[in-house]
């Protein structure tokens, strides 16, 4: 089988020949296209592999349906929107992420962040402690579990919300679980968002929660940036002078806010929550095994797409 490793954003060298040596040695042929310039490029690599790595890239219809012998595509990372799953699905693909891996990586960002807005910006000016303070965790996945794990050790009162997770796995953690996602917003001081971006979450933070969060109120984004109403947000900057805001990428609306909220917000240059070398060897590590299981053992543990 040939395996292909596309990637704008490249992975590190470690990564690359930890993968390499996982696909080499299960007997597979290695390929890689790093720092590619078109979509093009890799339409044209992807036309006789057998199986695909990707970070951001963009798997669309396009891509999908030029390889003509691509069985499996992983996305070495938790987020997926860059794959067409109905297109995968449509031409039998079985398309993958790697949930977990970067998990320690980005929730030490959302935990910086909130140390960062907290203290002012390190302004030199007059902050505020961590300790003793409410956080709410949106989602109490991989990314949401190490934030509560991290936060504990600031000494901060942790509160989690998640309807898919029982609240019995949340509180062994020693984290309050609450019945609502209004309930956590109305509770906590910070709240720190790790929901995937889909039909039912984009937009989804709306003005109504974030105006009920107690005073000096922090939003953490380590998430995607569509699940704000981007409406909702310049509302509630407007409304409330202790409203802030920092995200791991910045919305759309970041030049208004720029301009008539300085010192109220945080946005990344580039969304960087997995950008460490840890979590990049990580999840490299992670999709190549999968990929190596798939066709061992037809294993699809990770499949996004049943």
């Amino acid at each position: 089988m040939k395996i292909l490793v596309a990637t704008v954003k490249p992975f590190a060298p470690e990564a690359v020949t930890s993968i390499k040596n996982i696909v080499e040695n299960e007997g597979h042929t290695f390929s890689i296209i790093e720092n590619y310039q078109d979509q093009s490029d890799l339409i044209q690599a992807v036309s006789d592999a057998d199986a695909l790595i990707i970070r951001s890239d963009n798997v669309d219809k396009e891509v999908i349906e030029a390889a003509k012998q691509l069985k499996i595509v992983v996305r070495a990372g938790a987020g997926y929107d860059n794959i067409d799953l109905g297109a995968a699905t449509q031409h039998k693909v079985v398309a993958m992420n790697t949930p977990g891996q970067n998990a320690n990586a980005v929730a030490e960002l959302a935990i910086g962040m909130m140390v960062y807005v907290a203290r002012k910006n390190l302004t030199g000016t007059s902050g505020s402690e961590l300790l003793g303070k409410k956080l709410g965790i949106q989602a109490y996945g991989y990314v949401g579990k190490r934030v509560a794990a991290i936060a504990r050790g600031f000494g901060m009162d942790i509160f989690a919300y998640d309807p898919f997770i029982d609240n019995s796995i949340i509180e062994q953690d020693g984290v309050t679980a609450l019945g609502s996602v209004t309930e956590l917003y109305e509770t906590c001081r910070y709240v720190s968002i790790h929901i995937p971006a889909n039909e039912s979450t984009i937009k989804s933070i709306n003005s109504e929660l974030m105006l009920s969060m107690p005073k000096g109120a922090v939003l953490i984004n380590t998430a995607r940036k569509e699940v704000i109403d981007e409406e909702s947000l310049l509302e509630v900057m407007e409304k409330r002078d202790d409203f802030r805001y920092a995200s791991d990428i910045a919305p759309d609306c970041a030049d208004l806010i720029q301009e008539k909220y300085p010192g109220r917000y945080f946005f990344t240059p580039k969304k960087m929550g997995a950008q460490t070398s840890e979590a990049n060897i990580n999840a490299g590590i992670a999709a190549a095994n999968q990929i190596v299981n798939f066709f061992r053992n037809n294993d699809t543990t990770f499949q996004v797409n049943k």
